[in-house]
């Protein structure tokens, strides 16, 4: 230790986080505008607040503090003097910044079409670092049903059986409990039990945000995609098929909708995939999650990349659409084991049973059932694998 560190730690001692565990916030009905936080904090400070069951946002240490005073209603003055002591920063800094998080707040909490997770002081590589409580997000996986007849997945020849409507809830309630804020919705294709938009609304009924994976075929009709939107569902992730005209026609009426949109495309051989990507940009999707079919596709997979990019598109690559280490970004933040950084850690993947693995079709990491095993041993197997 030099001494300038004996010198820092002799009379600055780090700062101790604030409590860790899970605080609610519900605004009075009396007020316009009410509105419902909920924030996770960790042990090591940093947080995760969920703005009215719709938008998150990921916090360090210092942000996630501010959002314990919002949440917690504590007397601005006092919040102030507080993390001015704490910090050892100016108080007018400090109002500046309490201020500057309340207006992010109310900015996300009345806009439209967002994309449901927010970074504040964060990148994705080090939330998957990170020692967290509880993952971010559960996958779960409600039919092996697919359209159609045919040859049957690999996911309906291992389920034997699928979990009923009361029990998913138990599962989504085990889940809220524990603090896994985002839920989202896949399958095969989950547009295809009729109880997904109860499900949908009970996510919505106990604080949590919820997504949906599908091949966009049923949401062609209006009625079938008011039905999800009005019971609360937040985005949507379209696997689009560009062969198939009503795979468009399902992403046109999605994206005319108020609800964030992601277009997951996987590139085959013979695939266009200039074409796509510019009839993509031309209706307006603003998010792709891209991957290939094999390894000969790669150069057209970082093509596709390029383009896309000087669209303006986000490339995103931690959804549960179909994986594939050949998945553009996801080339990046792959592990030792073959799988991206965030599975077991920052989301799990349940199956239309209840089984629980690590990502979507690593059925050798199976780390027990969600109805019948504790979350704490199902927990402690995803930390150690």
């Amino acid at each position: 230790m030099n001494f300038m560190d004996a010198i820092m730690s002799r009379f600055f001692k780090p700062i101790q986080p604030l409590p860790a565990g899970i605080y609610h916030y519900q605004s009075p009905p009396e007020v316009g505008g009410a509105y419902r936080l909920h924030l996770r904090l960790e042990a090591d400070g940093t947080g995760l607040l969920i703005l009215n069951a719709h938008t998150m946002m990921h916090l360090n240490q210092t942000a996630a503090e501010y959002c314990y005073h919002l949440v917690r209603q504590t007397p601005q003055d006092e919040a102030l003097r507080q993390i001015s002591l704490r910090y050892r920063i100016d108080r007018k800094q400090v109002g500046i910044d309490f201020e500057d998080i309340k207006t992010r707040i109310d900015s996300l909490i009345n806009t439209p079409d967002i994309d449901p997770e927010i970074y504040l002081g964060f990148d994705r590589g080090t939330l998957y670092s990170a020692a967290i409580s509880a993952p971010y997000r559960l996958d779960c996986a409600l039919t092996s049903q697919s359209r159609g007849g045919g040859e049957k997945s690999a996911l309906d020849v291992r389920v034997k059986n699928e979990l009923t409507t009361l029990q998913w809830k138990s599962i989504l309630e085990k889940a809220w409990a524990v603090g896994i804020p985002h839920v989202i919705f896949t399958g095969s294709e989950p547009t295809l039990r009729g109880d997904l938009p109860e499900l949908i609304g009970f996510t919505q009924e106990i604080g949590q945000v919820s997504g949906l994976v599908t091949d966009g075929l049923s949401l062609v009709n209006q009625a079938t995609l008011d039905s999800l939107l009005d019971k609360g569902l937040d985005h949507t992730i379209i696997v689009l098929d560009p062969e198939e005209e009503n795979s468009w026609e399902g992403l046109r009426t999605v994206l005319a909708a108020d609800i964030h949109v992601t277009v997951h495309l996987t590139l085959g051989a013979s695939s266009k995939w200039a074409d796509v990507v510019e009839r993509l940009a031309a209706l307006g999707v603003d998010t792709l999650s891209l991957s290939a079919v094999s390894a000969e596709v790669k150069d057209a997979l970082i093509s596709a990349g390029r383009l896309a990019a000087e669209k303006g598109m986000k490339l995103v690559w931690d959804l549960p659409v179909p994986y594939s280490h050949l998945h553009l970004a996801a080339m990046e933040y792959v592990n030792e084991e073959g799988l991206p950084d965030g599975a077991g850690k920052a989301w799990l993947y349940v199956e239309p049973d209840g089984n629980v693995l690590l990502a979507q079709g690593r059925i050798e990491n199976e780390l027990g059932n969600m109805l019948s095993d504790t979350w704490e041993s199902i927990w402690t197997r995803a930390r150690a694998a």
